[in-house]
């Protein structure tokens, strides 16, 4: 694909997302990278996004499976951040710039989640900046939410009585989690 370099945005994509392709695309390759993106995206407390959540959000948005983005998956990519970035704020009920405990309980039960504390517990003490009051990061918060969709989407397939039990073979797990996971 030919990059509209210089000049105005592409149809259909937003003329602020355009200018901030052309900034965080580096190399000037016309794609960004995941590592371009990290450089590119911060959270409330300054530090980048991990690497785990960007390439999540890079393979997204990677329609030619490249491991890179082009200017409207970028596009596509600033209006899904910006969608959770919304939902963040609003769950984020103190305004600290991050989900606690409660604000993450509260959060996935306001989605549909049934989730016991100490399911949300056990994804704090994974995601969550070790601290005596630890709390989630808009990047992580993205990432939990999207494996949790993927994850619940998978179970769904299975769960086709809707009961909230399924019976799997451990090779269909491990099928389910790769091929959602990774």
């Amino acid at each position: 694909m030919a990059s509209p370099r210089a000049g105005h945005a592409p149809p259909g994509v937003d003329p602020e997302a355009f200018s901030w392709f052309q900034a965080v695309d580096a190399d000037h390759s016309g794609y960004i990278s995941v590592k371009e993106l990290k450089q590119a995206l911060v959270n409330s407390n300054w530090s980048t996004f991990n690497d785990e959540t960007c390439l999540l959000m890079i393979n997204m948005f990677d329609k030619t499976r490249s491991g890179r983005i082009d200017v409207y998956g970028f596009s596509a990519l600033m209006r899904f951040i910006q969608q959770w970035k919304n939902l963040f704020q609003q769950y984020d009920r103190d305004q600290s710039g991050s989900i606690s405990f409660s604000e993450l309980q509260q959060a996935f039960s306001q989605m549909g989640y049934n989730l016991s504390p100490q399911f949300s517990q056990l994804l704090l003490s994974r995601y969550a900046q070790r601290s005596s009051n630890p709390s989630i990061q808009l990047d992580r918060f993205i990432q939990i939410c999207m494996q949790l969709q993927s994850t619940t989407d998978a179970f769904r397939e299975k769960d086709t009585g809707l009961v909230g039990n399924v019976r799997l073979s451990y090779e269909d797990f491990l099928t389910m989690v790769v091929t959602r996971m990774m």
